[in-house]
């Protein structure tokens, strides 16, 4: 497997993800990547380009006091230009939680992710910790 393959590419970025190495995070998107963030809350939406999705996860880390956190529960699977990656993730400030399962669908192009779309085990509880705009 080359470094550019998707299936590679989605390891690189959640690999940088569980070091929170933000600059290798932000390297595996394209300048033009969409970031569609299921739910009804403040975050909720699609976020273009690489300053729309850098606001959105330093939003999201703003919003959980830095707790927010994810990691990968299973193989990541390929199909074309698509990977899809089980995970969980978890958030806690002084008056909310949340902790649950979800589905990371990255598409990459040219070795870059041009598009996430994010699958969450229960959105009304997402959406209540990160609140409505």
């Amino acid at each position: 497997m080359t470094g550019t393959t998707p299936a590679a590419v989605a390891q690189t970025y959640f690999d940088a993800l569980g070091r929170g190495d933000i600059p290798a995070v932000m390297a595996q998107f394209s300048e033009d990547v969409v970031w569609h963030q299921p739910g009804d809350n403040q975050f909720s939406g699609d976020h273009e380009g690489l300053g729309g999705v850098g606001a959105l996860l330093g939003g999201m880390m703003e919003a959980s006091q830095g707790s927010f956190a994810l990691t990968v529960t299973g193989p990541a699977m390929a199909n074309g230009d698509m990977v899809v990656v089980p995970i969980r993730f978890s958030g806690s400030r002084a008056d909310a939680s949340m902790d649950m399962s979800g589905v990371d669908l990255l598409t990459v192009r040219e070795g870059k992710i041009v598009a996430v779309h994010l699958f969450s085990e229960d959105a009304a509880s997402e959406d209540a910790f990160w609140g409505r705009s």
